[in-house]
Order: C-alpha cells, then structure tokens, then sequence
C-alpha cells in the first residue's frame, strides 16, 4: 500500500461541495421553485454509480441509482437546500458554467474520476460535459491551478475530455484522488503513474 499524500482525497472531510467534481464531468443540476437541487448524471458502468453514490452519502446527502432510458447507470443526489448554493455557481442562465477562479479539491477531483476517468493506455482522461463545451477551457485551467496541465481533447481523440500525460503529472493527479475505489476494473479507470 503506498503512503498518502497530504492532499489525497482520503485525508479530507467530505463536504456538499466535493459535488463539484461531478458538475467538471458530466453531471448536471436542476434547481428546482421550491428551494432545492439536485445534480443527476448517466454514466457508463454499475460500478460509477455505486462509487458515486457513497460519495454522495459521505457528503451527507441522499443519493438513488436507476436507468437512463437508454438503459445505463443513472445516479442521482436527492433534491435538497444545500444543493441549491452549489447549483447556482455552476449555472449561468440555463445553461452548465464553472464558477470565475473555480479550484478542484482533492475530494471533488476524485468525484470527476470516479464519473468520467479512464485511461487510453499511458495517458489519462478526464471526461467533460459534451453539451457544455464552453466549460472545457475553464476546467482545464482550474486543473492547471492544482498543478496539473492538462489538454482538452475531442471526439476523436477519446473525449471530449482533458489528457493528462507525464509521470510527474500523473503521480499528481494519483496523489490527489487516492486510492481507486474496490468496485473499479483492475485495469483503465485509475490513474496509474
């Protein structure tokens, strides 16, 4: 087992605002005339959803898997106050937009993994949100702010998404969304230096 970095995910408190991290991907929040939110997002295996949902709990909110009507994994937060904050930086208009000076934690970087990370053999790709391109930029820049460079890539080289290549910024990015979770594939959902 290796030693945890300071900044790993597993050394934080969860928080409402880890949740973040699944917005950066491709998660989307509805707020609702009541008072509320919630964020929902379909994902591509059982195990995301399950990974997800105990993030969801830890952050001390209710959370349900279903089915897209495409039949895939649907995971959702319960509708509640304390999305609502969350929801309203996340949203210019109508439409997805990360907040000015947006910096993805420790926690909430593990979120994006958890939802959209894969590797494409040495590298790896953090999906993004392909009906809120104008998020991509600002997300790579907030990754650049944790000292992770990264390069937005499209439709053809795997994404939309944002590579992260190079040992030292892999062992970074490791460093920061800790250990990869038990329900994952052995192979191509972590990052691994």
């Amino acid at each position: 087992m290796s030693q945890l970095s300071f900044f790993s995910a597993e050394t934080q408190p969860p928080a409402v605002g880890d949740l973040a991290g699944l917005l950066a991907g491709p998660g989307q929040v509805v707020l609702s005339a009541g008072g509320r939110a919630r964020i929902s997002m379909v994902v591509d295996a059982d195990w995301r959803a399950t990974a997800l949902a105990r993030l969801i709990h830890q952050a001390g909110l209710g959370a349900e898997i279903t089915r897209s009507e495409e039949g895939r994994p649907l995971v959702r937060t319960a509708s509640v106050p304390e999305l609502v904050q969350l929801g309203r930086a996340w949203t210019k208009g109508a439409v997805k937009a990360v907040p000015a000076g947006w910096t993805v934690g420790p926690r909430g970087l593990r979120a994006w993994a958890l939802a959209a990370g894969r590797t494409d053999g040495v590298r790896y790709l953090l999906g993004l949100d392909p009906h809120a391109p104008d998020t991509h930029e600002p997300l790579a820049a907030a990754l650049a702010r944790v000292g992770i460079t990264s390069t937005p890539v499209g439709i053809r080289a795997g994404g939309p998404a944002l590579r992260i290549s190079g040992r030292r910024r892999l062992l970074r990015l490791r460093e920061n969304v800790g250990e990869m979770p038990a329900e994952a594939p052995i192979e191509g959902f972590w990052p691994n230096p």
